[in-house]
């Protein structure tokens, strides 16, 4: 199960009904938080949801709408008695970045990990968590992400005794560990049938439509998309600034046969959003207006 909160949906700058930029996953007893705009603090705290668990932020880009939250956040978890390492992950000089915010939250009970990322595409392994990072098309250097959880095949008894598979080993096995014993090695995909689906969720804002975000959101469960401007006649303004319309996340959307889409980081300027819908939803039906706390309970499929 993988629960989807998402807690803020302005872009450029926060409104009263609107907090900045932000996303959570919480999933096994960890959190994942996608971007920190500011106000961050306050929308996780009308989620009702916990600082301490965040165990992993991924940062889009440094544009300050996405980041600016991180100082109070920091300070807050500090605040919350975490000690557990916090692994950020965001663009190359992310380093720098974060250490530049930390002057006003210079002390903390807890590591920082930086990774930054230096290739188009990179995948990462982290607290259960598949991260794929893919560089996106914005007036700076700028990543999505698609969060999974795979799921590995069935335990298999048939399996394991056809291959002589040692019952004190089946349980490590089960877990995916390597095990070796009286000079032989077994391996988890000894005792286990296919892999079965897991859950995907794909998060991409600040860019223009490329065929990199639709590859990184192909068949995911949950597609949220920056929705900059849902006016046609300012298209030409998405073009000059790297963002998007309502209809470009729309027709990705469609091409990534994703189950669901969620707009997001909307201009200030718009207004009735949903009158827009009914056009956007003639291209990919099951689109939704994302909400500040708007949240969803992902699960995994019955074999």
């Amino acid at each position: 199960m993988l629960d989807v909160c998402l807690l803020g949906t302005a872009g450029m700058m926060p409104l009263p009904h609107r907090w900045l930029t932000s996303l959570m996953l919480r999933y096994n007893g960890s959190s994942l938080l996608i971007d920190c705009g500011e106000g961050t603090q306050i929308a996780i705290k009308e989620a009702e949801l916990s600082f301490k668990p965040i165990d992993i932020l991924c940062i889009t880009h440094f544009h300050a709408d996405h980041i600016s939250g991180l100082p109070g956040l920091l300070l807050t978890m500090g605040n919350a008695e975490r000690t557990e390492p916090l692994t950020i992950i965001g663009p190359r000089g992310l380093g720098r970045v974060v250490n530049a915010l930390r002057t006003i939250a210079p002390e903390l009970p807890f590591e920082i990990e930086c990774i930054e990322l230096e290739e188009p595409v990179v995948d990462l392994e982290i607290n259960g968590y598949h991260i794929r990072a893919f560089a996106v098309k914005h007036n700076v250097v700028c990543y999505g992400y698609s969060i999974e959880i795979k799921r590995q095949g069935k335990f298999s008894v048939e399996r394991a005794k056809e291959q002589n598979v040692p019952m004190r080993c089946w349980n490590p096995l089960q877990k995916g560990n390597v095990v070796q014993m009286d000079g032989v090695t077994y391996t988890p995909d000894m005792v286990l049938g296919p892999q079965r689906k897991g859950l995907k969720v794909t998060y991409c804002t600040d860019s223009r439509p490329t065929e990199g975000i639709v590859a990184a959101a192909e068949s995911s469960d949950l597609f949220i998309c920056e929705g900059m401007y849902a006016e046609p006649e300012k298209l030409a303004k998405a073009r000059q600034y790297k963002h998007m319309t309502f209809y470009e996340a729309a027709q990705m959307a469609k091409e990534a046969g994703v189950k669901e889409l969620w707009l997001t980081h909307f201009s200030p300027s718009l207004v009735r959003a949903e009158s827009y819908m009914p056009k956007v939803k003639e291209i990919f039906e099951n689109a939704y207006l994302g909400k500040d706390g708007k949240t969803k309970e992902l699960v995994f499929q019955e074999d």
